[in-house]
């Protein structure tokens, strides 16, 4: 069961950002596991424990990051990440194309977030969001006003310098995005050392349930590029 994450997590997490190199990893990489890896793991499978007891038919996989950068793409940085996330998706590794929305959770130095979104959607994943939203705005309105009564969250994301026009102007604000998320971030707070974190992004996730779903299956659309 997750415990928290600690005081030796943060140092961990500092230390690899001033030390981004491997001699420094390994000789406490130990430190690694037993501090950062491990209470990973433990936060979701925890959380998605108590997802798939309030949503069996979801099929959430579970995903924890590598702490391991792309050795293709250091672009002058060290080898290693200085933060973990996880993330929680019924379509597993495809996620990570763009395609798919995630429930994600990030720890990192100087802070943490959780939510749920894009990694970064492709092009087409949003174009058949806008079309999505032309044909019929009512299901993504309501979802908004329901945001819009919470404190939580709030919509995220690159937005295109020249507007695109929305029919229905409540919902320019997801009109407009390059790629989107419904995210919450905090400074490194208590939150993350006490065990209530796991119920905290549980009960979060939940809220974006029907945002998930929403979002989880835009990929099914028709191609709004095709010929009518």
């Amino acid at each position: 069961m997750f415990q928290g994450f600690s005081q030796e997590t943060v140092d961990f997490m500092w230390g690899i950002r001033f030390n981004n190199e491997r001699s420094w990893f390994e000789a406490h990489k130990s430190d690694y596991q037993t501090y950062f890896l491990n209470p990973m793991k433990e936060l979701g499978r925890q959380v998605q424990g108590e997802l798939l007891d309030r949503f069996p038919e979801n099929g959430l996989n579970l995903k924890i990051s590598r702490i391991y950068r792309d050795a293709r793409r250091l672009f002058g940085r060290g080898p290693y990440k200085d933060h973990l996330w996880l993330s929680l998706s019924r379509f597993g590794n495809e996620a990570s194309g763009g395609n798919h929305p995630v429930l994600w959770f990030e720890l990192a130095p100087d802070g943490w977030s959780y939510g749920m979104g894009f990694w970064a959607a492709q092009p087409i994943i949003m174009e058949k969001h806008r079309a999505r939203i032309d044909r019929d705005p009512k299901p993504l309105l309501k979802l908004h006003n329901r945001l819009e009564k919470q404190s939580e969250f709030a919509l995220e994301g690159p937005e295109y310098s020249r507007k695109k026009p929305c029919s229905e102007s409540r919902l320019a604000g997801w009109y407009n995005k390059k790629s989107l998320d419904l995210g919450h971030s905090e400074a490194l707070t208590e939150a993350v050392y006490q065990q209530a974190l796991a119920d905290r992004l549980a009960e979060g996730f939940t809220f974006l349930m029907p945002y998930y779903d929403y979002f989880s299956t835009l990929w099914a659309d028709p191609d709004p590029r095709a010929p009518v």
